[in-house]
């Protein structure tokens, strides 16, 4: 073989071996990014909740404590004097007019 095949099937041979190894970054590189954006979603998600969380444990500790007055008599017919109108032995309620 002469010199200039040589160095011919030499470049092609570089040539294709550096389209592979350009096709392999790419294919490498897209699953880098792909993760990232899994990883930036799963984020997301976690933030939201996180924040959905917090806001039961307020919920369930406005539950308790709700759970925990129902429990006493004395809040109960405080509470439904209050909200219902309810009399105690021989007092009378009376509506007043509201300013609405």
């Amino acid at each position: 073989m002469t010199r200039k095949k040589v160095k011919k099937k030499n470049s092609t041979l570089s040539k294709i071996i550096s389209i592979v190894l350009i096709v392999a970054a790419i294919v490498i590189f897209s699953g880098v990014l792909r993760n990232l954006y899994k990883m930036f979603s799963l984020q997301q998600q976690a933030k939201v909740v996180e924040a959905e969380l917090e806001a039961l444990k307020d919920e369930n500790a406005s539950l308790i404590s709700t759970k925990e007055k129902l429990e006493d008599p004395d809040y109960i017919q405080t509470y439904a004097r209050g909200e219902y109108m309810f009399s105690k032995g021989d007092e009378k309620v009376f509506y007043l007019p509201s300013d609405d």
